[in-house]
């Protein structure tokens, strides 16, 4: 498999399942109420805050897939 293809294997399936992940989550949980831990409220507008969440749950799951990869993958 070329590298290229690796690639789109690992970052298409997580940028889909990205998307599902954040509308399920923005589904309960309102952005202009966002706050670390208890602590004061962040003063970041929806979008930003949706953007930060989506890159986020995208870096988590393609490191998921590219571990799972890695780990499938024979030795040389």
């Amino acid at each position: 498999m070329t590298r290229s293809t690796r690639f789109i294997t690992i970052l298409w399936p997580a940028f889909m399942m990205a998307g599902v992940l954040e509308a399920l989550v923005f589904v309960v949980v309102d952005p202009n109420e966002f706050q670390w831990f208890g602590g004061p409220l962040i003063g970041w507008s929806p979008r930003a805050i949706y953007s930060v969440t989506f890159l986020i749950f995208w870096g988590a799951i393609a490191t998921s897939s590219a571990l799972t990869m890695l780990l499938e993958s024979e030795a040389p």
